[in-house]
């Protein structure tokens, strides 16, 4: 019989998860030192032990179908930037994009708990397992999204998998699309248009604007008249309508759109907000050689 004392035992002494522990224990039935050795075979227990690194480097990348009604895009993370170059380690991640389009999970733990669609028989985290122990660097499926559509799904890939963009439009093309997706990749907005800012943002931001207006000396009276002013232009750094246009900017994205209507995008960009430890260049190589 398998006890929860006797898992915990197990997890305590190889640093494998508490489903790995359950179920090899459940096979070797409750025999600790074969269940030890499965977790070794299987290369879970040496994934573990790097599942404490900091894993900040890796891809975006993702993945439309067909008919380009769904499309899903993806960030799985690596210790190095050496693996992102890694044929295998590029593979899995363009995998798992597949995965979210075909099998639709709502969140990473559901995603790692379904049964993979490039190796039979193996859950997703069991793939993953499978390419730490290989790979030899702790990985993590950080996040994705998913968007359907009635009209089209774009995606834009920059730098090699450094950013990924995943846009839901209605009344494109496929080439007004892939522009707007450049133009997210490029700029950066948070917003499709001022609707979407919360309420109390703006708030904020006037607030600080109307503060710094007045320590630049005007009179409260002319400093609100100042803001409203201002305010516009923080609209045009955050809302991707207002922005001029990186392939003219002598025009609005929202001229360029004309009668295409942006339904929701995703911009995902390689480790932004992973604290990332800082190494020196030359013992990060020697590890990799090690």
């Amino acid at each position: 019989m398998v006890t929860a004392a006797i898992v915990k035992e197990l997890r305590e002494k190889t640093g494998a998860g508490m489903m790995d522990c359950k179920k090899v224990l459940t096979e070797t039935d409750g025999n600790l030192e074969k269940a030890e050795e499965l977790l070794r075979e299987r290369g879970i227990t040496k994934a573990a032990k790097k599942s404490g690194r900091i894993a900040a480097e890796g891809l975006v990348e993702a993945y439309v179908s067909e008919d380009g009604k769904v499309g899903a895009i993806v960030e799985v993370n690596a210790e190095t930037d050496f693996v992102a170059k890694n044929e295998e380690f590029r593979t899995f991640v363009s995998d798992v994009a597949k995965q979210v389009v075909l099998k639709n999970p709502k969140t990473v733990e559901e995603l790692l708990e379904q049964p993979s669609i490039s190796e039979e028989g193996k859950t997703v985290n069991e793939v993953l397992i499978g390419k730490i122990a290989t790979i030899g660097e702790n990985m993590t499926i950080r996040r994705f999204a998913r968007f359907e559509s009635k009209g089209l799904i774009e995606k834009y890939i920059h730098g090699n998998g450094k950013i990924a963009v995943l846009i839901n439009m209605q009344n494109a093309t496929s080439e007004l699309a892939k522009d707007v997706c450049m133009q997210i990749a490029a700029v950066k907005p948070e917003y499709i248009d001022r609707e979407q800012v919360p309420a109390e943002r703006v708030e904020k931001e006037k607030e600080i604007l109307k503060l710094q207006t007045m320590n630049e000396g005007k009179p409260e009276a002319i400093a609100e008249k100042i803001v409203m002013g201002r305010i516009n232009k923080f609209f045009e750094e955050i809302c991707l309508v207002d922005q001029d246009f990186v392939k003219d900017p002598s025009v609005k994205v929202s001229q360029v759109l004309k009668d295409a209507k942006i339904v929701e995008f995703a911009r995902f960009e390689k480790g932004e907000g992973i604290e990332k430890k800082e190494e020196n260049f030359a013992e990060e190589v020697m590890k990799q050689l090690n």
